[in-house]
């Protein structure tokens, strides 16, 4: 019986995971002509990019509004975007399998995620900081040391880089920005870091924290989408294009991403 069982296991799930790459595989700009609906992948836990209005139940944010603005474009006004959570860590095997059709979720363009996906052009210039509680001694990539906890999240390119800029340090990985703002709080680690962008909502939740150094790298954000997908990326490219052209996209930018003071 229990042979039985795992037999039928294994079939169950070669059949999902086929079921998965086919849908994966369809050319998504030409099933728009038929179903005008797009599902991207966001993040719910990052303020000011996607976050999850509690008191709606709606996510907000740049990331869904320039999602929203590009589905319209696409595909017509009576299309639906569709939006499904995401982490760093879940959101290309999450494409993969099929489950969306593009990532806009403060991703950064990498030459190694370049070899796995496709990505649009660049449609936010995101560079990595810090964030520190106000008055800390750190106040830069250089004063990170054999003494210092830095906390990420998994999956992302901020762990990487600071193992590189700063390979004293200790680093602690989290699951996602919401855990590690909370393990910073806790004093479970001297700073946190990941895209200015991202910290800079933090900062708008709690002012008792401070953004400091500057951007320490170039991380543009780009839209993935899957392998083959060439004409929905083009589609994509063209969209943006227009966007910043008819002035939407500034409107959004306005609208969500504060100024450097």
């Amino acid at each position: 019986m229990k042979k039985l069982l795992l037999t039928v296991f294994s079939l169950a799930t070669l059949t999902l995971a086929a079921c998965g790459n086919q849908v994966a595989s369809v050319d998504i700009s030409e099933r728009l002509e038929t179903k005008p609906a797009i599902a991207w992948g966001v993040k719910t836990d990052t303020r000011l990019f996607g976050l999850t209005n509690i008191a709606t139940g709606n996510i907000e944010g740049f990331d869904i509004d320039i999602a929203k603005a590009l589905t319209t474009e696409i595909a017509g006004k009576d299309a639906t975007a569709s939006f499904v959570e995401v982490t760093s860590k879940t959101r290309i095997p999450l494409l993969k399998n099929g489950n969306i059709d593009a990532i806009i979720a403060t991703m950064s363009i990498t030459p190694d995620r370049q070899k796995i996906v496709d990505f649009s052009d660049v449609y936010f210039d995101g560079g990595q900081s810090l964030l520190v509680k106000k008055g800390s001694p750190i106040k830069s990539v250089t004063d990170l040391n054999e003494k210092t906890t830095v906390l990420a999240v998994k999956g992302s390119t901020s762990a990487v880089n600071i193992r590189k800029l700063a390979p004293k340090a200790k680093i602690l990985e989290l699951e996602n920005y919401s855990e590690a703002f909370t393990a910073l709080k806790s004093k479970q680690g001297d700073a946190m870091t990941t895209d200015s962008g991202i910290l800079y909502g933090m900062v708008a939740q709690d002012n008792s924290y401070a953004v400091v150094g500057g951007n320490f790298t170039d991380e543009p954000y780009g839209i993935a989408v899957n392998k083959g997908q060439e004409a929905f990326v083009k589609d994509i490219n063209t969209a943006l294009v227009t966007l910043k052209k008819n002035g939407t996209y500034q409107k959004i930018y306005d609208k969500w991403i504060p100024e450097n003071d």
